[in-house]
């Protein structure tokens, strides 16, 4: 069984950074652990004891690490903002390995354009998201079936796009962070027009 104290994981836990996870386990794939949930980024002020959600996170992250490497080597997520990439690799640091899968949908990137990003030393696939899940998004990126992965639980689902997109080689253009942040537009107000 490999244990989360194994793997690159293992800081981001002891931080307090896991957050909601559907998956916080070893997948089927010996010696590899998986997380599907939500990674603080920037921490609210504590006041007393009370229990603040993250001022920044990166939610619907499906990602995966083996026992004994010190990096991630594959990670999707949600970002609000494209300016919030350089928090998350920032957060994940040493996590990261010029040889990884980092795939991040930003919220506010135009809808038909995808970027390669370099960036502390690897590379970031930067694609838009209108209104689908991440999850979703990355089945088609990658060409599985949902209906192949009905049968899978969740750590098999994990396996699955995770043996998938570390053969996705991306050939979108490539941008700077400055010409990233040059390009995204206005951050959205997640909770605007919600019913309260």
């Amino acid at each position: 069984m490999t244990a989360i104290q194994d793997t690159a994981f293992a800081r981001l836990d002891a931080e307090g950074r896991l957050l909601n996870s559907v998956l916080k386990a070893p997948t089927k794939k010996a010696g590899r652990f998986g997380f599907r949930g939500d990674i603080a980024l920037k921490f609210q002020a504590k006041l007393a004891d009370e229990a603040r959600p993250p001022e920044i996170s990166s939610d619907q992250v499906i990602a995966v690490a083996e026992a004994g490497s010190p990096h991630i080597s594959f990670l999707t997520g949600f970002l609000l903002s494209f300016e919030y990439v350089k928090l998350l690799a920032e957060v994940l640091g040493d996590a990261l390995s010029p040889s990884g899968v980092y795939i991040l949908f930003c919220d506010n990137i135009d809808i038909s354009k995808k970027y390669t990003m370099d960036y502390a030393g690897t590379t970031f696939v930067i694609l838009p998201i209108d209104e689908a899940t991440v999850y979703n998004e990355l089945l088609e990126l990658l060409y599985l079936e949902k209906g192949d992965l009905k049968k899978l639980d969740t750590a098999g689902k994990t396996d699955a796009i995770a043996d998938k997109a570390a053969s996705f080689k991306a050939s979108f253009p490539k941008i700077s962070y400055e010409e990233g942040l040059a390009l995204m537009g206005p951050v959205r107000n997640l909770y605007e027009n919600r019913p309260v």
